[in-house]
């Protein structure tokens, strides 16, 4: 379980942990099993971990005054789950975490996680790498999202997230896209084609 992570340190840093180092993290880091459909952080509650998936599918998700749903978020294996305002600022938050498939995690708190970075070159490293691809992800879906036809989001996200393509339902891939599970139907159906 822990040799994911420590390939996925050294894939971010090219460099190796050292047996110190890796035996640093499986202390700070605690193995967690989800079960399909059971949530990871619930709208309210204050997103005290941040979990590094092994294994599995999980979803981050909002629901409006009517009932319905929002997804926001998508995560697959050798993605960090968490909901990036309530873990920084250890605020309530605004969104759930649900495990779509059955899921492994390794979690850690952020104060165990910043103390990691201060011990360990590449985690600081990696963080300062997520921490921009994400910004960069971010800055593109909201431009594409603005300016661009459904047709256009979708096959971004087909070219830039296959994995995600078979492992969540249409109306939650539509959801993410800002679009309605018929668009996506149809963009679907004339991509095929």
């Amino acid at each position: 379980m822990y040799q994911n992570l420590f390939n996925y340190i050294t894939r971010y840093t090219n460099s190796q942990l050292t047996p110190l180092e890796q035996d640093l993290i499986k202390n700070a880091f605690t193995p967690k099993r989800l079960r399909k459909k059971q949530f990871f952080l619930q709208e309210g509650d204050v997103n005290r971990y941040t979990g590094f998936i092994v294994k599995g599918a999980m979803r981050q998700c909002c629901f409006d005054a009517k009932g319905g749903e929002q997804t926001v978020n998508l995560f697959v294996e050798d993605y960090w789950a968490d909901e990036r305002e309530s873990f920084t600022l250890l605020t309530p938050s605004k969104y759930s975490i649900e495990a779509w498939e059955d899921t492994d995690l390794l979690t850690i708190t952020r104060k165990d996680f910043l103390e990691l970075a201060t011990r360990i070159p590449s985690i600081a490293e990696m963080f300062r790498i997520m921490d921009d691809r994400h910004a960069i992800a971010n800055q593109k879906r909201l431009s594409l999202s603005i300016g661009c036809t459904a047709e256009k989001r979708y096959e971004d996200f087909a070219a830039s997230y296959p994995q995600f393509i078979n492992r969540f339902p249409q109306h939650q891939i539509a959801s993410y896209l800002g679009i309605t599970k018929e668009t996506l139907s149809r963009v679907r159906n004339q991509s095929i084609r």
